[in-house]
């Protein structure tokens, strides 16, 4: 028995040697372009979702260690990947590459706060902003060092050591309700917010309104993406985690110091490994809300609790880096908190109540109970299935608490409805969708209480109106 083992062994690896050496030497080449190539999108995805944003700011007059903000809630214009439309956006995109900049945080009062989070370029988070944040909502002086400072920082700052040369801020200023008075009162608190380099003067910091233009910032599955991540890898220092991809990178043509010319028949297959990659995501996102967040619900947070740990502590488990679940995060959003929970929590849902995907053209109600374990608001997005983006064209996006129109019932619960049309007698509490597109759902819950996560709360599922 054991002889005919051995042969079985030895021909087989005769066969495998065989057709091996049957492969041409050019196609070897494809199938190892094609296998890094999507090995590579998932490696990079959150570096070209960043690259995707510094596009969309750069298109709209910005530039970097300037602010980015949005003078209204965003609309449908705004194509980053599920975006929050019950809030006022300020993004300053910073750049350390030529030494230490500073943000300043207002403190909060009784109409204000700002919350957020600085992320690196890879966007991992540095701190959270805000009164769950480092500076506990009094504000502060954030002093943001470049890889590799070793100089003495001044005093009367929290001083951040970002690990790329280049990052952003997501903050958001809330409003009390969607008044005009009290948007504005968001934007005029935000606008307090200043960065500037260090040493330079606060007042010099330049503010660029993006508020209904186009901002897009969706990922592209095709030859772009290795343009997007070639021009990243240029730009940021290898960390020592990802040196592993330096050699992959290189059979790709993508190299540290020399030039990106793929020729037509690369760019092909390049498209094509994105595609690829963009299905291998898309099948970790859905296997992600297995198991729900609540027994017997569909409402989850798709991403593997090794990633979120990861991204809030620079994957500090020896053992884990968590590379898939990062993909399918920043495949379908932007930024990571410091903590999650801690100033927000997110929940995401594709499916109704009996596991069938919302589809655009029917109508979906969601009943929300009464006494949500919130401190600020709730609101729950509509978002295209596909694109993770708020659905074109649309007049509303979402509905939020703190919007003074949504209608309440008598128990203190809150219908939404979600489809073509506006449920007769219930247009306020209605959330349009395209009848052509499927939609997922994103419910947010700001300033969480324990209630949340001792789930004495229970979210309910989406459920089908005939």
């Amino acid at each position: 028995m054991k002889k005919i083992l051995t042969l079985g062994l030895v021909l087989g690896a005769a066969a495998m040697t065989a057709h091996a050496q049957t492969l041409s030497a050019v196609e070897l080449r494809r199938r190892t372009v094609e296998r890094r190539a999507v090995e590579a999108v998932i490696w990079g995805m959150p570096a070209v979702n960043y690259e995707r944003m510094l596009d969309a700011a750069s298109a709209n007059g910005a530039k970097l260690n300037q602010v980015v903000y949005w003078s209204r809630p965003v609309n449908w214009k705004n194509q980053t990947l599920t975006p929050n439309p019950d809030t006022i956006y300020l993004n300053p995109f910073y750049d350390t590459s030529k030494g230490p900049v500073v943000v300043e945080i207002p403190p909060a009062d009784e109409d204000h706060v700002i919350v957020g989070s600085f992320d690196v370029s890879w966007q991992n988070a540095l701190a959270d902003v805000g009164p769950a944040g480092e500076d506990k909502g009094k504000g502060a002086k954030y002093l943001i060092l470049p890889p590799g400072y070793t100089e003495k920082t001044p005093d009367g700052y929290i001083v951040l050591q970002s690990e790329t040369y280049r990052g952003f801020v997501i903050l958001r200023s809330n409003f009390k309700s969607r008044s005009d008075a009290d948007i504005q009162s968001a934007v005029d608190h935000g606008k307090r917010v200043k960065v500037y380099p260090l040493g330079a003067n606060p007042d010099s910091t330049v503010f660029v309104d993006v508020y209904d233009k186009p901002f897009d910032a969706t990922i592209p599955y095709d030859a772009t993406f290795f343009e997007l991540l070639n021009r990243f890898v240029q730009a940021e220092p290898w960390l020592t985690r990802d040196k592993v991809m330096i050699d992959s990178l290189k059979s790709l043509g993508i190299e540290k110091g020399k030039p990106f010319n793929p020729d037509a028949k690369t760019k092909a297959l390049f498209s094509k490994a994105a595609r690829e990659a963009h299905q291998v995501i898309g099948l970790k996102y859905e296997s992600g809300f297995v198991p729900p967040f609540y027994d017997g619900t569909r409402w989850s947070v798709p991403v593997p609790p090794e990633t979120r740990d990861g991204l809030g502590n620079k994957f500090a488990d020896p053992d884990e880096y968590g590379l898939d679940g990062r993909a399918v995060m920043y495949h379908m959003a932007y930024f990571s908190p410091k903590v999650l929970g801690g100033a927000q929590f997110y929940l995401m849902n594709t499916s109704d109540s009996a596991g069938r995907p919302l589809e655009g053209g029917k109508t979906y109600r969601l009943k929300v109970p009464a006494n949500a374990p919130i401190e600020q608001y709730w609101s729950v997005t509509a978002y295209d299935r596909e694109t993770h983006a708020l659905i074109v064209g649309m007049s509303r996006p979402s509905l939020a608490s703190n919007a003074t129109a949504v209608q309440k019932n008598a128990d203190g619960s809150t219908d939404v409805y979600f489809g073509p049309q506006a449920p007769v007698g219930n247009t306020s509490n209605w959330v349009p969708t395209d009848p052509k597109r499927r939609f997922e759902l994103l419910f947010r819950l700001y300033g969480p209480k324990k209630e949340l996560f001792d789930k004495t709360w229970t979210l309910t599922d989406v459920e089908a109106m005939k």
